[in-house]
């Protein structure tokens, strides 16, 4: 009966609205980031009740973990954009004011995992007083609630928040369904507070995966609970993570739609390891890679992972594999000496410590991915669990899907972050897909992920460095292609707009002009930067 209902309503909408919206939106004419995948629209204005409030008739979900009615509270916080609601709504025609929101969900379950459905449809009618929301899971609601929240805006002149352009019939799904923003905490120690931020601003762009690149050579801020002196290799005690602390931003991420990959980034990156067991170093001069002739080495990613999955609930997990230098293998008798008797060269030697460390992590329930220098290298020897993410540069996702493999693209040229010569036009333009045409090929590519690597970035500038830049890459990301801008000059007022709404909303998103991270260059108004 559920699904009768609001079909009726829908259909109701589209006889209702044919004489009031154009069937395509005219997108120059909207303030929406990313751009849905349908939208019509009016020309009335509504505003939003003192009393606005949220009923689910219809619905499936009962909201045991409070997800929705939390969103429904951070809905009503941000909308005001901090400005002080004084209308005085008994002046105001009865039937322009919106009293609530009516949200339908079909399914009952709220677990998170990659893949799940994130459709919705938003339906505000020119008549009635409720906003109606139908979506399949709570996630695809939870972005029919974040792009409901840009239909809204206070005026000054009446001291209210106003609802424009009614009606509005926005059918909506994304592009790809792996949407990513990789954060670092091993070159800078990001706190709790910071990162909770950030994946807050991550929801406005409807972005649905934090990477966590927990740990690299310079520090090893993350408890292990089973081997407690991995902790030895963090930069302080006040710069430490506890394991739950990691729980506490999964479920807060999870609470907003976004899983968390975790990332040891094996057996390069790794220094900081042997602080606390040095056993772990090749030698005293030699401390990375990871000692691969020590079987202590994969207990002690065992017990990591073994960790890991207590909390880090995604499916993924990744184990890194870039840039590794095997000359410390070689020039350390020990190793040398192991080498010899196992007939393996160099490069063989990484190849079965990425495929030993895989054989790990698959054995904890998790896929596996990787940076593509393991791909590069020994492509046809990973397990077929395995997606490649490309950081390197184009041309690299063609030929994993050709291989069958799965694919997430971030070459460096375009999606790093920490380039900060790498400007949002570039972000907007880089297509996931370049020369991909089989469409089996073409779902092999989960999808993409810009990259705020940490060297420079710490909790005083992150935000700026991310944002409006990550915006550019999400609307790639989400939007279908046959919607998005050819030329990026087409949606530069629209994301002047969304960078202003981040600004609103307290988000330190830098001015459009410029490179990353740029300061406004004069006075004038935040729509002109």
């Amino acid at each position: 009966m559920e699904r009768i209902y609001i079909t009726t309503i829908l259909i109701g909408f589209w006889i209702q609205s044919s004489l009031l919206v154009s069937a395509v939106a005219d997108t120059k004419q909207l303030k929406l980031w990313p751009m849905p995948k349908s939208v019509s629209y009016g020309h009335e204005r509504r505003y939003i009740g003192k009393e606005f409030e949220l009923k689910t008739e219809g619905s499936k979900y009962n909201d045991g973990s409070s997800i929705l009615k939390n969103a429904i509270v951070r809905l009503l916080d941000v909308i005001p954009a901090g400005h002080v609601i004084e209308a005085n709504f008994s002046s105001f025609n009865p039937s322009h004011i919106l009293k609530g929101i009516n949200v339908v969900i079909r399914s009952s379950n709220d677990e998170l995992q990659y893949g799940v459905d994130e459709s919705y449809k938003l339906l505000i009618s020119a008549q009635g007083d409720l906003v109606n929301l139908e979506a399949e899971t709570i996630y695809g609601a939870l972005h029919g609630l974040q792009t409901f929240s840009q239909l809204c805006r206070f005026i000054s002149k009446t001291r209210a928040i106003e609802v424009h352009q009614v009606p509005w019939i926005i059918v909506d799904e994304p592009r790809f369904s792996y949407r990513g923003l990789l954060i670092d905490t091993s070159r800078h120690y990001l706190p709790l507070p910071v990162m909770k931020k950030v994946i807050n601003s991550m929801t406005y762009a409807k972005l649905n995966v934090l990477h966590w690149h927990i740990v690299d050579s310079q520090s090893f801020p993350l408890e292990i609970p089973s081997l407690p002196k991995m902790w030895n290799g963090a930069y302080s005690r006040e710069e430490q993570y506890t394991m739950a602390d990691a729980a506490e931003i999964v479920s807060y991420a999870q609470q907003r739609g976004i899983n968390v990959l975790a990332e040891i980034d094996i057996p390069g990156h790794a220094r900081s390891w042997g602080v606390g067991y040095p056993s772990l170093w090749s030698s005293t001069e030699c401390k990375e890679p990871l000692d691969v002739s020590n079987d202590y080495t994969f207990k002690v990613i065992d017990s990591i992972l073994s960790d890991f999955s207590e909390v880090f609930k995604f499916k993924f997990v990744h184990l890194g594999g870039d840039e590794v230098d095997t000359s410390c293998w070689t020039s350390t008798p020990h190793i040398n000496k192991w080498l010899q008797k196992n007939r393996l060269n160099a490069s063989e030697a990484y190849q079965f410590f990425v495929l030993r460390a895989q054989k790990i992590a698959l054995a904890h329930g998790y896929e596996i991915i990787n940076w593509e220098e393991t791909f590069n290298n020994f492509g046809d020897k990973l397990s077929r669990k395995t997606v490649v993410h490309n950081w390197l540069g184009g041309g690299v996702a063609e030929r994993v899907v050709a291989s069958g493999l799965r694919c997430i693209v971030s070459n460096q040229d375009k999606w790093y972050l920490d380039h900060l010569d790498a400007t949002w036009q570039g972000f907007y333009s880089n297509e996931p897909l370049t020369n991909i045409t089989d469409t089996k090929q073409q779902a092999l590519v989960l999808g993409g992920e810009v990259c705020m690597w940490g060297e420079h970035i710490d909790g005083s500038d992150i935000e700026q460095t991310i944002w409006p830049r990550a915006a550019a890459a999400a609307e790639r990301l989400w939007t279908p292609y046959d919607k998005l801008a050819k030329d990026p000059r087409e949606v530069v007022g629209r994301l002047a707009h969304f960078r202003c709404l981040l600004n609103q909303r307290g988000v330190a998103a830098a001015p459009l002009l410029g490179q990353g991270r740029v300061v406004p260059s004069e006075p004038a108004s935040c729509y002109n930067q």
